[in-house]
């Protein structure tokens, strides 16, 4: 059985947030799974000891963005939110000005 924080959360707030889905499974207790974008499952969050405020709090540190009203255009940016996007990778080390590149770092095997 839900708690009546939870409950309000589940049917008021979710319907606000951008790709935040509600699947209920009778009998479990609340949960906030998050999936990646190949919806492989990344973390699970407990809810049920927490209150309406901080489920919404939670929710919206973790990136998710709110709409005004459930019907409301959600903006370019946010479209994919809260997905992180693909880690890149570092820039390669320009050379130093003197036309010299930067002494390997030690550790490092450019042979191998």
């Amino acid at each position: 059985p839900l708690c009546p924080q939870v409950k309000a959360f589940v049917t008021q707030d979710i319907p606000l947030y951008h790709n935040l889905e509600m699947k209920h499974l009778p009998g479990a207790d609340p949960e906030l799974v998050l999936l990646s974008h190949r919806y492989e499952e990344l973390e699970r969050i407990p809810l049920s000891d927490m209150t309406r405020e901080e489920i919404n709090q939670l929710v919206q540190e973790l990136g998710f963005y709110r709409k005004e009203t459930p019907d409301a255009p959600v903006p370019e940016e946010f479209q994919f939110a809260p997905a992180r996007p693909l880690p890149t990778l570092p820039p390669h080390q320009a050379p130093t000005i003197d036309g010299k590149t930067p002494p390997e770092r030690e550790g490092e095997h450019p042979d191998l």
